[in-house]
């Protein structure tokens, strides 16, 4: 579909400084949108050709002055570490239906959360979208990288399709600005079922360098991430989207194809673009 046929519409983008947000925020831009960015300090975050606004979704009277004018919204479901409150949720989708917005992208937190059911309720214009594991997750990776040329990871037999950031950007770019996917759930995923031992030979090729995966238990695994900071629901979901990863983790949809006109973008790519964060 060509750009020349979309209308520009103003778009808030929510969680702008984050690994989907700037990409979402990136690509309205592109696309010659007039993008605003919410966040609670503007100013501080590079997004280019975007508008700065101040505004924070546990404060959802903050939101009235960065919606003004606004057509569509996108909308993350977690404040910090916390899923925003069922009061706070219903408070943000009467803020974006008094300003009239019309479209809705919520980015999934990987369940249900009050934000996600009080705009899926609504007379809104919505859609999910649904990324399974992110590339940039990888990064996790890149202290013993450098360092050791090792990377210690549990369940080393699982298997994901993993999905470039700027994929899930561009999906919920193309979707606040055409439309056409209301009332639906996006799976995202990239081109490709890998496994860790595939992800380490590919950033290995990346950075010309040879890497050695050590398998961790699952015990292993759980105390590295606390290690990390994760607080111990965190680690369970971690161990369940690792131990028994869902078939949405595994299965290749041609979604990214399909909204954006162009296919989704390898783990290879992802890595190059990326190589000097591992050296």
């Amino acid at each position: 579909m060509a750009h020349s046929l979309v209308l520009m519409t103003t778009t808030l983008v929510t969680g702008a400084t984050g690994n989907v947000g700037r990409h979402t925020v990136a690509q309205l831009v592109r696309d010659g949108h007039e993008v605003r960015a919410l966040s609670r300090n503007p100013g501080r975050a590079e997004l280019p050709g975007a508008v700065q606004v101040k505004g924070d979704l546990t404060d959802p009277a903050s939101l009235a002055p960065a919606l003004d004018g606004v057509e569509a919204v996108q909308l993350i479901t977690f404040a910090g570490n916390e899923p925003l409150s069922e009061p706070a949720s219903a408070a943000i989708v009467e803020q974006l239906r008094a300003a009239g917005v019309r479209r809705v992208t919520v980015l999934s937190g990987g369940g249900d959360t009050p934000l996600q059911t009080a705009v899926q309720r609504s007379d809104l214009e919505w859609t999910v979208l649904v990324p399974v594991e992110f590339m940039s997750g990888a990064l996790d990776w890149a202290d013993s990288i450098r360092d050791e040329g090792v990377v210690r990871a549990g369940f080393v037999e699982r298997r994901s399709a993993m999905v470039h950031d700027a994929d899930i950007g561009a999906v919920g770019a193309a979707v606040l600005a055409r439309g056409g996917y209301g009332g639906r759930a996006l799976p995202i995923t990239g081109p490709e079922v890998l496994t860790p031992p595939d992800m380490v030979r590919i950033v290995g090729e990346a950075i010309g360098r040879q890497i050695r995966l050590v398998p961790l238990t699952e015990d292993e695994a759980r105390e590295q991430w606390r290690k990390e900071g994760f607080p111990d629901e965190v680690v369970d979901f971690f161990v369940w989207a690792h131990g028994s990863t869902p078939e949405i983790g595994y299965t290749v949809t041609p979604t990214v194809e399909q909204v954006t006109g162009r296919p989704a973008r390898t783990l290879a790519e992802w890595a190059r673009e990326n190589a000097d964060r591992f050296r």
